[in-house]
């Protein structure tokens, strides 16, 4: 599966424009071919917007040496994957050595067997296309799981509107002022990212809150209002200990977004910079969101 084309890319480099000839004839009824005199043009066609699905390499080259370009090569990136043989005279036990340890896939020796030749292009290829193929399928599986771990969260983090709409409301504008404010603060897209997916699980423990407690429409006792502090405690303990990055700061917010930067918060009385990062972006998105939700404003007045 070589991308979207219906024939793959053989680049032949080599100083020799007669090796360069007899290759090219025995490959190009099979594949397009490129050709390349020296190193320097060999990296150019690599680097372009279509580069090569092998290079035949020489090693003796005027300017950039086969193994420099190698070299350079499987130093990128974007482009290390690219199988590269050599085809040089230099048939000593090191030279070979040598060039599979640069990184090189084959080694070919000169004089060499057009069958040979080909039957190893063929094969590099083969083995390169699975390569790419199994790549492309590692990726989608992965992005799938992201997925559904996203969505997995986001329903956790809304778990608590079945016993309090307002809760529920209150956990989808808590994660965009959370990015916001992340943003606004500098924090990278991927730290904001993680803010807007793992925010709305800040109130998660409220699912471990009776209702009598958590609905209650006048002001809190203080039997009543130690309950409701523990729900940060609680949601830590619904979320677990995980090593994804996303649980993990989902557990830490739900823990630590009612501490406050004086020490007066709970259930861990944190101060300053004790108070993870990402905890007092939400504990920030919090009191925004209660400054300017009137019906939440009194809520939260009710049990202070």
């Amino acid at each position: 599966m070589a991308d979207l084309r219906q024939r793959q890319t053989v680049l032949i480099a080599d100083d020799v424009p007669e090796n360069i000839e007899l290759l090219a004839a025995i490959l190009d009824e099979t594949y397009d071919i490129k050709v390349a005199s020296n190193g320097e043009k060999v990296i150019k066609i690599v680097y372009s917007e279509d580069p090569p699905d092998l290079i035949l390499l020489d090693v003796m080259m005027p300017g950039l040496s086969g193994h420099e370009v190698c070299r350079r090569l499987k130093a990128n990136p974007d482009r290390c994957k690219i199988p590269v043989i050599f085809v040089t005279a230099m048939s000593t036990v090191e030279d070979e050595q040598l060039g599979l340890e640069i990184g090189a896939v084959d080694y070919i020796t000169k004089p060499f067997s057009l069958p040979v030749v080909k039957a190893r292009v063929r094969t590099h290829l083969a083995l390169y296309d699975q390569a790419r193929e199994l790549e492309r399928m590692v990726d989608q599986r992965t992005r799938d799981l992201l997925v559904s771990r996203q969505q997995i969260i986001r329903r956790l983090g809304r778990a608590a509107e079945f016993k309090d709409n307002e809760t529920g409301n209150h956990v989808i504008r808590m994660a965009h002022y959370s990015q916001l404010i992340a943003d606004a603060f500098g924090m990278g897209s991927v730290a904001q990212e993680i803010l807007l997916q793992t925010a709305p699980m800040h109130d998660i423990g409220k699912i471990g809150i009776p209702d009598s407690v958590l609905l209650k429409p006048g002001k809190l006792d203080a039997s009543e209002w130690a309950l409701m502090k523990q729900h940060p405690l609680m949601g830590a303990d619904i979320i677990g200990m995980h090593d994804d990055e996303l649980l993990r700061t989902a557990r830490q917010i739900a823990l630590t977004h009612h501490e406050r930067w004086d020490g007066s918060g709970y259930p861990g009385g944190l101060k300053g910079e004790a108070i993870p990062l990402m905890g007092r972006v939400v504990a920030v998105a919090d009191v925004f969101d209660a400054l300017t939700n009137l019906r939440f404003q009194l809520r939260m007045r009710s049990t202070t």
